[in-house]
């Protein structure tokens, strides 16, 4: 039975090809778990979402992690992201899995706005555009972000502030007038989607909250969440 690394070399070189096949509109990347902060070992068409080889895992597949959404799925299909440009992605994911263990995440995130943008040029010329905006186009700018649940980020630190500013806007907070209490809740939550699965966060966590890294171990300690570096 192959190993670990070489079940991971192959999906390397399936990244490559179907960046080939599919063309520059689809992202495709390639995720070893092994290192959640430098997770993507291959990726192609990395200008949709600005990111590199090195770049850490999403705010979504650490939650995945946490949460072990991949041991009742082999995959996840017509997700919504957001590119740290803010470019609009239509994600979809593959669990691979060795021996019962998730190992790799292999990520197909399609561009489609060359085509939303083309298709609202025809049927305007088709059709009145009051005819468009009650329905016609699949989606509007509003409802696609309403439905966005991941964002790519080149960094651990951009994963960890995205995160930090989605608890503060959904508790109407902001970091610079928060209580103990209201820590306590943000660093919870943090907890709850993976986040501290990420090596060395803890630092991004204590800027975002305005605090020290002292503080954020108290809290950690409080709630019991253990094995952070």
């Amino acid at each position: 039975m192959a190993d670990t690394s070489e079940i991971l070399q192959g999906y390397v070189k399936l990244t490559e090809f179907l960046g080939q096949v599919l063309g520059p509109d689809y992202e495709i990347v390639f995720h070893d778990l092994t290192d959640p902060n430098h997770s993507i070992i291959a990726i192609v068409n990395g200008h949709i979402s600005g990111r590199k080889v090195g770049a850490p895992l999403t705010n979504v597949a650490l939650s995945v992690i946490k949460d072990k959404g991949y041991e009742n799925e082999d995959y996840r299909v017509n997700d919504y992201g957001l590119s740290a440009s803010g470019r609009q992605l239509r994600s979809n994911t593959l669990f691979i899995k060795h021996e019962g263990k998730l190992i790799g995440m292999l990520c197909i995130n399609f561009d489609d706005s060359r085509y939303r943008e083309a298709t609202e040029k025809i049927m305007a010329l088709a059709h009145p555009m009051n005819f468009i905006e009650n329905g016609i186009a699949e989606k509007t700018p509003s409802e696609f972000a309403a439905d966005i649940t991941e964002k790519y980020n080149s960094s651990s630190e951009g994963v960890a502030a995205d995160a930090i500013q989605k608890e503060l806007e959904k508790m109407g907070i902001s970091a610079d007038r928060m209580t103990a209490e209201e820590r306590m809740k943000v660093i919870a939550a943090l907890e709850e989607q993976g986040i501290f699965l990420l090596k060395g966060v803890v630092k991004d966590v204590a800027l975002g909250l305005r605090c020290s890294q002292a503080s954020v171990y108290r809290y950690m300690s409080q709630l019991k969440i253990g094995g952070v570096v």
